[in-house]
């Protein structure tokens, strides 16, 4: 199914475009839904030459480790582009990318896209940014892997999706708008489930888990003094 105007106006690099832009790239784009759970891109796949971004709902991007252990390394929602090399490098996926909930795939064919940035360079400067971002969210991941302590990277994974996708105010602190289970948070932060569960536990003063992934932050003080490695 061809994209809308709407859809394409809904993407980060697309927002700024005059409509008869929009209506130019038309022809070349494509929407594909997929159900929650479903893989949209395999790690290894050859991909089309093509600019891939999320429409509607979440995706999940996972890298395994040649010991078979599966990393998050990130979540994207609407408006977020991703498979940066099926557009500028080998075109081969570097991750799994899996549908976190019921979503919607945009897809605008490399040449199109090409010849709209020849006509309006802010799309490639929008994209720039977009991929700096995710080096340096990169790069901290792993120095933090390799130099924090456990405790901190957890801290400040809840910060990070704390402020990436939003809280709401509670009688008892500010929840957050997106699930986290313990398997994602230790996905996420290179521990295993068990130390997680351990973790969270620890900080029941500063953070509450309840079933289903719902995590309330109490004490945003002391989450920051924990994140930033001030205390234990």
């Amino acid at each position: 199914m061809q994209a809308s105007l709407e859809q394409l106006s809904q993407i980060i690099v697309f927002a700024g475009l005059e409509t008869a832009e929009k209506i130019n790239l038309q022809p070349y784009t494509q929407v594909q839904h997929h159900r929650k759970g479903e893989i949209i891109l395999h790690e290894g796949d050859v991909l089309p030459a093509k600019l891939y971004a999320v429409v509607s709902g979440s995706i999940q991007v996972t890298k395994i480790a040649t010991t078979g252990k599966e990393t998050i390394l990130r979540a994207l929602t609407a408006g977020e582009i991703f498979a940066a090399p099926a557009l500028l490098g080998n075109r081969i996926s570097p991750a799994t990318v899996t549908a976190e909930s019921d979503c919607e795939i945009l897809t605008v064919e490399r040449d199109a896209l090409l010849k709209a940035i020849g006509e309006n360079p802010e799309i490639a400067l929008r994209m720039l940014m977009v991929f700096n971002s995710r080096i340096q969210q990169l790069h901290e991941t792993v120095h933090g892997l390799v130099s924090e302590r456990a405790i901190v990277r957890l801290a400040r994974l809840i910060q990070y999706f704390a402020a990436e996708s939003g809280t709401e105010s509670t009688s008892q602190g500010e929840c957050l708008k997106v699930k986290l289970s313990y398997y994602r948070m230790a996905r996420s932060s290179g521990i295993t489930y068990e130390e997680c569960v351990r973790l969270i536990k620890s900080l029941k003063s500063v953070v509450a888990y309840h079933r289903g992934g719902t995590i309330t932050i109490l004490d945003a003080d002391k989450l920051d003094a924990i994140a930033s490695g001030d205390i234990d």
